[in-house]
């Protein structure tokens, strides 16, 4: 053995590779971590007020309170003081975890209808630049998108880049709950899209998801949530690289699960960064999650399913033709996200992705990819198709439960 073979010598060499890599990616894509907000966001001075409010002679509750703790205090409420807090303190009630759905409805489309006036003034801003206009006009019209039709939206936020999230279906009455938890660039501004990318952003998955699960199983009642309720990494640089933000979303997915109405199985649905985020947030989902399936991912910061320290099946699938295959699986001090979940020594089990197209096109209808997806979210395994032709997907994997 030679010197370069020593354990020191080795982890040197993969930290220097690990910081070449970002070094590549910060050079292609420029320096693109999500910038502070310096100014006090309407939402925070919502809470500021909420936080001194009382309500039928009792303080409000610390809007940081467990879920099953909120859900309480709003039980004990009459209907007309629950809608008073709702249209009082929308950016609030509209975004709490345990707060009943339909209630968050109706505060987040007050909040949205607020948010619409305040964007249209903005547009008409003389002192704006020719960018901050352009900004302006596109959020205005993400705002006018949410509040068409009778959209059920579960969060939303307007401060800084954004964060929102959707229901499709009816959440209460739902025997099986899919979310799905979107990667890279996911904001209010892509949180939509049309066209031949609309399958590619968050709600045009979520929807195409629930249309596929009511396929799978007609007679089953499901719900889809499109949630893009955190800060995700802005580009594919410095913070793509590093899990704070997966972390910090972790705690975000947890209390969302937590926060869920009745008793419903509930799977997850992470495509790219969002595996890293699904596999930090693992040892402390609840046990009504079942599934966690992946797609396109860069690692899920653990070198086995069995690491994820979750009772719910692990499910990996990726296109022959995504990019993502090409980013080095590595974690050297806090870079990188560990081993790939389609490597056979993960443990997961692997499911084929036939016909989905790169990294976006898990959730294109008439693709494998998306066919797997909706029938592990509405609990029918035996109509998994496999990657491989010996069907080991279906068998108990890594201390899985039998399928």
């Amino acid at each position: 053995m030679n010197s370069f073979d020593s354990s020191p010598t080795l982890t040197a060499w993969r930290a220097l590779l690990a910081v070449a890599v970002v070094f590549v990616m910060l050079a292609s894509t420029g320096w693109t971590a999500v910038r502070s907000q310096h100014a006090v966001s309407l939402r925070e001075s919502a809470l500021a007020a909420w936080a001194k409010d009382r309500t039928a002679g009792r303080s409000l509750p610390d809007v940081s309170a467990p879920a099953h703790r909120l859900a309480h205090f709003f039980a004990t409420l009459t209907a007309g003081r629950r809608t008073a807090l709702a249209d009082k303190y929308p950016l609030v009630v509209g975004n709490l975890d345990g707060a009943p759905v339909t209630l968050r409805y109706r505060a987040n489309r007050r909040a949205l209808l607020q948010a619409e006036s305040a964007e249209e003034k903005r547009t008409r801003d003389t002192r704006l630049s020719p960018d901050g206009r352009h900004q302006a006009v596109l959020r205005l019209a993400r705002f006018r998108s949410l509040l068409a039709g009778d959209r059920q939206i579960l969060a939303f936020d307007p401060s800084g880049r954004g964060r929102a999230a959707e229901v499709f279906g009816d959440l209460d009455r739902a025997e099986r709950v899919s979310i799905v938890v979107p990667g890279v660039d996911t904001s209010l501004l892509t949180l939509e899209r049309s066209g031949i990318r609309r399958n590619a952003a968050p709600v045009g998955m979520a929807r195409s998801l629930y249309g596929a699960e009511r396929s799978a199983r007609p007679g089953s009642r499901t719900a889809v949530i499109a949630w893009a309720d955190y800060t995700a990494p802005a580009g594919i640089g410095m913070d793509a690289a590093l899990g704070g933000l997966a972390a910090q979303g972790a705690v975000r997915l947890n209390s969302l699960v937590d926060g869920l109405p009745g008793t419903s199985g509930v799977s997850l649905f992470c495509h790219s960064y969002g595996s890293v985020l699904c596999g930090m947030a693992a040892h402390e989902l609840p046990a009504r999650v079942s599934d966690i399936a992946v797609a396109g991912s860069p690692g899920m910061r653990a070198d086995t399913a069995d690491a994820l320290h979750t009772r719910a099946r692990v499910w990996a699938m990726r296109d022959g033709g995504d990019w993502i295959a090409d980013v080095p699986n590595m974690a050297v001090g806090g870079l990188g996200h560990g081993a790939d979940p389609i490597d056979p020594a993960f443990g997961a089990r692997i499911v084929s992705a036939s016909g989905a197209v790169g990294h976006s096109g898990y959730f294109e209808p008439g693709t494998e990819s998306l066919s797997n997806f909706a029938a592990i979210g509405v609990g029918a395994y035996d109509s998994v198709s496999c990657a491989t032709a010996d069907g080991v997907c279906h068998r108990e994997i890594s201390g899985d439960p039998e399928v």
